[in-house]
């Protein structure tokens, strides 16, 4: 049963991924019809195509590897320059291979169903449509875990009474003859107590409680409780311990504060709308910070894989891993609507990397394209300033031996996350 949830969390996760791709590429698809582009071909994949369909003028298909996807937009690129120009005669093969394939995608030079004929901004939206739709469909992701599914928080009712004081580094596990009963257990505080007020204050969560517990050793404190229907008035006077709690700031600290002895249930409390939206603005901030920073984050996970040491949870990992983690989640004996919880949260953090990685302003990244519609607009804007004659689009395609360069490098990167992800996984559970 467990390796039949391990290989469902890894199915999940290929879908959300494959579902992530298609919709991404519906983000450039959609703009561009509007526009009035022709669109060739929509594919999800690489490699042989399993099937397709022709409709109107556009060729939808899946193809065997679904690790990607693309679509054929008519003119991506001008023309290629006129026989026997300078331009061309120089012109290495890659970039004739490059514009010939390009000038397949036009129908003349009166051709205006091309994209560089475009207005700058309609290049630059139908280039920023698939990864605009990434960031929706991490923003609904996020919603629906935060408040559609909810996240784990203590609560004011009682899950467990401690008995006795013990010492903060005892190793003792029972409570001794000698021992001194926590405050809770003399205050009468019972599991399945909940907890309106203390010291006169009403309180919704636990830690609006244990935040004045901590201020108060020493002092009686009253406290007031549901218990079964009823509200029932306590007093607990917490003492004098070393314990672990959450500051003002959220960070976990150490020090002496008041103790009572309870431990609050954990329950999963729907937050905000706004929520989900303001963890999408976090994870774009985490992951464009580790693109930032992608060099020594993949140095330092080369090194771990050949020596063998512990990978960064929070560094880069390929498809491999998020599968791998997906199905340790799915294969775990939490209750399912955790599991679910995590596989969303893991497919809403996909789609921050596919929306910032494709960023990257270098081709053959969506990112790199607006940067040549940037060049060729601020271009024109120059000549009509200055009163010259339009510029001629920007010939991209000279661009086609650094962008093998960059491919060639996403392809290592690949395979060094493969391999790290396959020989030197993160370790997210303390396997």
């Amino acid at each position: 049963m467990t390796a039949l949830l391990f290989v469902a969390g890894i199915l999940v996760m290929l879908v959300g991924l494959a579902l992530s791709i298609a919709l991404h590429e519906i983000g450039h698809i959609v703009p561009a019809k509007a526009f009035g582009v022709r669109v060739g071909q929509y594919m999800i994949g690489f490699g042989p195509t399993l099937f397709s369909k022709r409709v109107g003028e556009t060729e939808y298909g899946v193809k065997a590897l679904p690790l990607g996807g693309f679509i054929s937009i008519a003119g991506m690129y001008p023309p290629s320059p006129a026989e026997g120009s300078r331009r061309q005669r120089i012109g290495a093969s890659l970039v004739q291979e490059a514009r010939a394939a390009n000038d397949e995608t036009i129908e003349g030079e009166d051709d205006e169903r091309v994209l560089y004929r475009q207005a700058t901004w309609k290049r630059i939206v139908v280039m920023l449509g698939g990864p605009f739709m990434n960031l929706v469909l991490a923003a609904g992701l996020f919603s629906i875990l935060f408040s559609g599914i909810g996240l784990p928080q203590h609560t004011t009712t009682v899950a467990s009474v401690s008995e006795c004081v013990v010492a903060a580094d005892s190793e003792q596990t029972s409570c001794g003859a000698d021992d001194p009963a926590s405050p809770a257990a003399a205050a009468g505080l019972r599991p399945g107590d909940r907890i309106l007020e203390v010291d006169g204050d009403a309180v919704s969560t636990f830690d609006e409680a244990s935040a004045i517990i901590r201020e108060r050793p020493g002092q009686p404190v009253p406290v007031v409780v549901e218990r079964d229907g009823s509200e029932l008035s306590l007093t607990v006077t917490p003492v004098l311990a070393v314990n672990e709690y959450t500051d003002a700031e959220g960070e976990r600290v150490t020090g002496e504060v008041g103790f009572v002895g309870f431990t609050p249930t954990v329950e999963r409390v729907r937050q905000p709308l706004g929520s989900g939206i303001a963890a999408t603005g976090e994870n774009i901030a985490a992951v464009a910070g580790i693109v930032v920073e992608l060099p020594v984050r993949l140095y330092d996970t080369a090194v771990d894989l050949f020596t063998g040491g512990d990978r960064d949870p929070d560094g880069p990992i390929s498809v491999i891993g998020v599968g791998r983690i997906a199905g340790e989640v799915a294969a775990t004996e939490a209750p399912l609507i955790d599991r679910v919880a995590v596989i969303v949260s893991l497919l809403g953090s996909l789609n921050i990397a596919l929306m910032v990685f494709n960023l990257i302003p270098l081709l053959p990244l969506d990112g790199g394209h607006v940067a040549v519609a940037l060049w060729d607009g601020l271009k024109r804007l120059l000549a009509r300033v200055t009163g010259r004659p339009r510029p001629a689009p920007a010939d991209a395609t000279r661009l086609v031996p650094l962008t093998l360069v960059v491919v060639v490098l996403m392809i290592g990167m690949a395979g060094l996350l493969f391999a790290a992800d396959i020989f030197n996984p993160v370790d997210l559970f303390g396997g």
